[in-house]
């Protein structure tokens, strides 16, 4: 597979973005070391389903309610 310096990159890149949609996989590089690959997008074949957890994750009864301590540390006091 041929690397393609950036700059050539550049310049022809509508061309390049044409081959890729082709099936080719292009390499882009400096001094002829390989530092990008460009390739055709590919959306993903499927959805994740949302959720997943219910019923594994249980919140305390008292999640919501306020801790003393906390609340005078936010007000200047000692806990």
């Amino acid at each position: 597979m041929k690397v393609i310096n950036v700059q050539e990159a550049k310049t022809h890149l509508s061309r390049f973005i044409e081959r890729t949609c082709q099936g080719e996989v292009i390499l882009i590089g400096k001094y002829g070391k390989p530092l990008a690959k460009l390739t055709a997008y590919a959306p993903q074949s499927e959805l994740r389903p949302l959720g997943g957890l219910e019923g594994k994750i249980v919140a305390s009864p008292d999640f919501d309610e306020e801790d003393p301590c906390i609340t005078a540390l936010f007000h200047g006091g000692t806990p």
